[in-house]
């Protein structure tokens, strides 16, 4: 009897590294069978865009085709824009997103954690908040266009209007959120207002404010491009409306695509940047 009681934990130890190999092996075959059957999904929209088009199923003069995209792509890369270097005009419209996108999250953050601390301010400004939230706010660009003019301050502008909002309601709920005994414990141990809030609320609230940042960059770079379709001297969204202007919907197809793979990246640098903020959480892509 003793004899097997010993033997039991000997076994389990054994057993316990093979499912974690085998959780491990599972996890690594999904991972590519998912990105094996996105990659064919891309191939297989492709591979029929361009097919209807040759066949002129679809009319390839409006809706072009992979292969014309591909060609202007390659075109502005080797021999530039109308307007420039292609590096030269994604730069500019990055530029005017990142600070956009920087000057959004900073004030939503902000004014998110005043206001969800600070119970007299939420009830004296928000009202406001939601009017002002009730406004398409694409439609500020022509106006923005009008105060700031064709620079870069409107386009900034334009970013960070449509940041701030999503940024602000996470920061505001994330500090609604936070643990009342947490707070509490700090206070018994003498914390301030101000270290309450820096070192208990805005922790508490991070995991809340990342979430509002994958989608906000994107933001950023829609208004940014809406300012530049509207009015500019450079910049994707100027390419955008003079690929538009000159019925090339293969130079309108090429510029969403240089967007969407700026925005790929983009998303996953600030992926990478929440996995080692968040190293101590556990993943749930083993679910």
């Amino acid at each position: 009897m003793s004899h097997e009681v010993l033997s039991t934990p000997v076994v389990d130890t054994v057993k316990a590294p093979n499912r974690a190999q085998s959780r491990a092996r599972a996890a690594r075959r999904r991972k590519a069978v998912v990105n094996g059957a996105r990659v064919l999904l891309l191939i297989g929209v492709l591979g029929l865009w361009e097919l209807l088009a040759r066949t002129k199923t679809i009319d390839p003069f409006n809706f072009s085709m992979p292969s014309k995209i591909w060609d202007q792509i390659w075109t502005w890369i080797t021999h530039g824009t109308a307007l420039g270097s292609l590096g030269e005009q994604i730069w500019y419209t990055l530029h005017e997103a990142l600070l956009g996108w920087i000057i959004g999250v900073v004030t939503g953050v902000v004014f998110g954690i005043a206001l969800g601390r600070i119970t007299f301010l939420a009830d004296v400004l928000g009202p406001y908040i939601k009017v002002l939230n009730s406004i398409p706010r694409i439609v500020l660009a022509p106006i923005f266009v009008i105060w700031f003019g064709l620079g870069p301050a409107s386009k900034v502008a334009s970013a960070v209007v449509l940041v701030f909002f999503p940024v602000f309601f996470n920061a505001f709920q994330g500090a609604r959120e936070v643990d009342r005994n947490l707070v509490a414990n700090a206070r018994i141990l003498g914390a301030s207002d101000r270290r309450v809030t820096l070192q208990v609320v805005i922790p508490s609230a991070t995991s809340w404010i990342f979430t509002s940042l994958h989608v906000s960059f994107g933001f950023a770079l829609i208004g940014a491009i809406v300012g530049e379709y509207i009015g500019a001297t450079k910049g994707i969204g100027l390419l955008v409306a003079q690929s538009q202007g000159t019925f090339n919907a293969a130079g309108v197809y090429a510029a969403m695509v240089i967007l969407a793979v700026v925005a790929l990246v983009a998303e996953g640098l600030l992926t990478f940047a929440e996995r080692r903020i968040f190293r101590w959480k556990p993943s749930g892509s083993d679910s």
